[in-house]
């Protein structure tokens, strides 16, 4: 093989390590061993430059939430985190560069991380402040677990006196007026898209668009749609029966595409998830206006999750099949979650004092 010309590195990789093979970037390391680190030129540049070591700011905690994210990336392709964390990681990680990216590990006390929290605040962003601080939280105990830091007490942690800011539960309740109102004047796209939300529980912005014919399966005699949850991890099949079935067979026709989105376009490519609920935005409006729901709040495919286990909770059904669909990891959280968004009118105190019954 002879030797490439001058000038023949249009993506000037020379001394970075990097190659580029079958449509990928590839990372030599010095034992020998090749690592994939994706299809995008600068990421790839970046991951080598840390590999390399010739970071101007290694040690900052700018180097090692990028480090961080690494080692995220190994335990996503070792099914030990899901890819939906690993990508809240990297977007928290955007705004902790620019207030603690130049400090050490060590410079970062729970008086600073206070401090975020209240900035964060004053600016609007109070929930995000909170997320991006537990970022921090898992970078900063990694670092304490690989032995990367002389810290030895999470600086983050309630322990340390922080005390994160107040969030409002979601608590819409969408009315089966609202829903059958908004139902009736949406497009065909959207309405499979509200069923399946409400009958599935699960999260229609992570999971549900990517959803395909290949995710029904079959178990012996029985249908069953079988899903990975993006945020968890975790597998599970729901039983395909009654209305969901027929939705989805209807969706995917009597010879499916097996990498069709069972919600697409009509010339069958999946949606963005921006895209659907505008669709859902729309029909909205109509729906105010066709029928005579002038105020009618907004409401999001999210809030149908929250409509189909509110509804199943009122039916009776135990909490612990609403926490299974929901992918809840605590029984606790699946009871506020219904609860929060049931508005029930009660009757009063009617008690006279000095006249009560005593048993």
């Amino acid at each position: 093989m002879g030797r490439r010309r001058a000038g023949d590195d249009p993506l000037n990789l020379a001394g970075t390590r990097l190659s580029w093979r079958w449509n990928k970037f590839w990372y030599r390391h010095r034992d020998g061993r090749w690592e994939k680190v994706g299809t995008d030129v600068a990421e790839a540049k970046r991951k080598a430059a840390i590999y390399n070591g010739d970071r101007r700011d290694y040690g900052t905690m700018a180097y090692w939430l990028d480090e961080f994210l690494l080692d995220c990336d190994a335990r996503v392709a070792s099914n030990d985190l899901a890819k939906r964390t690993r990508d809240d990681y990297e977007e928290n990680a955007v705004e902790l560069k620019v207030f603690f990216g130049k400090m050490t590990p060590e410079a970062v006390t729970p008086e600073l991380v206070q401090l975020y929290l209240d900035e964060g605040k004053r600016a609007g962003r109070a929930v995000r402040a909170n997320r991006e601080r537990a970022c921090l939280s898992s970078c900063l105990s990694w670092l304490i677990r690989k032995g990367k830091t002389t810290i030895r007490i999470n600086p983050c942690m309630r322990a340390s006196g922080i005390q994160r800011n107040t969030e409002k539960p979601r608590d819409r309740y969408v009315t089966d007026e609202e829903y059958l109102a908004v139902y009736d004047c949406a497009p065909a796209p959207v309405r499979l898209m509200m069923e399946l939300v409400y009958r599935t529980l699960q999260r229609p912005e992570s999971d549900m668009t990517g959803w395909t014919a290949a995710n029904v399966r079959r178990r012996g005699d029985q249908k069953v749609l079988r899903v990975t949850q993006n945020k968890t991890g975790q597998v599970l099949e729901i039983e395909l029966t009654g209305r969901l079935l027929e939705m989805i067979e209807q969706a995917i026709g009597p010879n499916p595409v097996l990498h069709q989105p069972i919600v697409h376009t009509a010339d069958g490519n999946a949606y963005t998830y921006s895209g659907i609920t505008s669709m859902l935005t729309r029909a909205q409006a109509k729906a105010r206006k066709r029928k005579g729901l002038e105020n009618m709040p907004s409401f999001g495919f999210r809030d149908l999750k929250g409509k189909g286990a509110t509804d199943l909770w009122l039916s009776g059904e135990r909490i612990e099949r609403i926490q299974m669909l929901c992918g809840h990891r605590h029984k606790s959280t699946t009871e506020t979650y219904v609860k929060a968004r049931w508005r029930e009118t009660v009757a009063p105190n009617s008690i006279q004092p000095g006249q009560k019954n005593v048993a």
